[in-house]
């Protein structure tokens, strides 16, 4: 289950933005944070009294591994319970290392290595599914203790309208198509800022 971040519903914008050198910094923390770990060595995460009030809010993040456009990992935590530059450290060697799809990313990989951070914004049940904006819009889905996530960029790529974005929602989780509809189902969206921080 969700911390009680939720607030009620209402259509949202992203409340935080991160300039080129804020950028730089999270991708800096992110790239070292992966590189020292396929050098051996055991990085030490990111003190947050080291970095400006922007980069220590607590918000969720992901970070998505890609190679030749392939996938490669992606981790995040969708709810922020630690300073960004904390969640960003760790969910990269997450991505990179600890994602079940995948092998862990091998030294030879590296230069090849395309990543990327998405910060997402508080989770807001949504109101009104006909609102959800392909694209800008990430999804969650939860119903019978399952639950399901897409960045707001997933649907994008493959070309999805409104009904497929959210029928894979329902595959995502594990669930029937249409079971967002079902009484007792919670669906969420969120809006995210996203850059790429290597490749």
């Amino acid at each position: 289950a969700f911390p009680p971040l939720l607030r009620p519903g209402g259509h949202m914008a992203v409340a935080f933005s991160f300039d080129k050198t804020e950028q730089r910094i999270l991708s800096g923390i992110v790239c070292d944070a992966i590189e020292k770990r396929l050098q051996g060595e055991v990085p030490l995460p990111p003190a947050p009294k080291d970095y400006n009030a922007n980069l220590v809010q607590n918000l969720g993040c992901f970070v998505t591994l890609t190679i030749m456009g392939h996938l490669k990992g992606c981790i995040g935590s969708i709810v922020g319970t630690q300073p960004l530059v904390v969640c960003a450290w760790n969910m990269a060697q997450a991505a990179a290392f600890r994602d079940p799809r995948f092998r862990p990313l091998k030294p030879s990989e590296w230069p090849h290595t395309r990543v990327e951070i998405t910060v997402l914004d508080q989770l807001s049940p949504c109101p009104n599914p006909e609102a959800i904006e392909i694209g800008r819009h990430g999804l969650v889905l939860q119903y019978m203790g399952r639950s399901g996530v897409f960045l707001p960029q997933v649907p994008v790529e493959p070309g999805w309208d409104l009904d497929q974005y959210l029928t894979n929602l329902c595959y995502k989780a594990g669930l029937p198509d249409g079971s967002w509809k079902k009484q007792g189902a919670r669906l969420f969206w969120y809006e995210g800022f996203k850059f790429q921080a290597r490749g």
